[in-house]
């Protein structure tokens, strides 16, 4: 049986999320010794260096005037403050509550193609995006005891996050996916090179820390190739769903390596986050199938 384009980006996006939960595990490890922005800095110049090698190798590095396209710099812009962000609230939240509040990315993508890109929404998917923040919302719990202000940089990780999906679809098809996934891992690198001494200064690395990153960095090249692969293939709709295996890697990581386990607050807020953004994209299904359906009949009609 032939692969679909839709079935790729559904195993695109599940490796891909795997990679990037699997190496926010190592990464929340190495911050109990070690800044945030030192780990942003050792990774990233690991990754850009093994990606940098892939793109080579594939011919992918077209020239750099391919990467003035607006929408690159966007992506690019909410890679690096989205990885900021959210190393920072992963350093102190149980990583199955920091991927939960992610998957409210869907319904933010959604708002966003709303908002910005003129896309249609019906007042179902604006209830459906409502209800889902109003999940997010119990995972954080503001105001009651167990609140930690670093869930709100997990949902500001989301907001930078769509910026960077939305942008990641309207990239011209020309550019090499390598090529991108070169460009964002240099600037979160040097993002982390920047916000080194703000952020407590250089502690020393041994052996075993190193092969861990290496490790993470192994990973987050996994992550970033696949994700802009998933994002570029077959329908959105029916892609995005696959985002939510990255919960079970996250639940899954938190009680092997943390002893976490969730809360009902957790279970609760997530199950409804998840629902909500099913809803929506089986919503965009039906808005996507309606639609050649109507041009059909004023053919007919005509």
């Amino acid at each position: 049986m032939a692969v679909t384009p839709n079935i790729r980006g559904a195993l695109f996006m599940a490796l891909s999320m795997a990679g990037f939960t699997i190496n926010d595990s190592i990464v929340k490890l190495l911050t109990d010794e070690m800044s945030v922005a030192q780990v942003m800095f050792l990774r990233g110049v690991i990754a850009t260096a093994l990606i940098y090698m892939l793109a080579r190798h594939q011919r992918a590095l077209r020239p750099l005037r391919l990467l003035r396209d607006k929408w690159v710099a966007l992506r690019v812009f909410g890679e690096v403050g989205g990885t900021i962000t959210f190393l920072i609230g992963l350093s102190q939240v149980p990583i199955a509550n920091a991927s939960a509040i992610l998957q409210a990315l869907p319904l933010a993508v959604t708002m966003g193609a709303a908002m910005f890109l003129s896309e249609p929404v019906g007042w179902r998917r604006w209830l459906a995006i409502l209800i889902g923040f109003a999940g997010v919302l119990i995972i954080i719990r503001p105001g009651l005891e167990g609140f930690s202000p670093y869930s709100l940089m997990i949902l500001g990780t989301v907001l930078l996050a769509a910026t960077r999906d939305i942008a990641t679809r309207k990239i011209d098809a020309t550019i090499p996916s390598l090529l991108i996934s070169t460009v964002t891992s240099a600037a979160v690198a040097l993002a982390g090179l920047v916000l080194i001494v703000p952020m407590g200064g250089w502690a020393p690395v041994n052996a075993s820390q190193m092969s861990m990153i290496a490790v993470a960095a192994c990973l987050l090249l996994v992550g970033y190739q696949f994700i802009i692969m998933a994002m570029r293939e077959g329908e959105i709709s029916f892609i995005a769903p696959f985002r939510y295996t990255g919960l079970l890697w996250a639940v899954l990581m938190g009680y092997l390596l943390f002893g976490e386990i969730p809360d009902i607050f957790m279970i609760v807020g997530g199950s409804i986050v998840i629902g909500s953004g099913l809803f929506t994209l089986y919503r965009e299904r039906v808005r996507s199938k309606a639609k050649p359906a109507s041009r059909a009949a004023v053919r007919h009609s005509s």
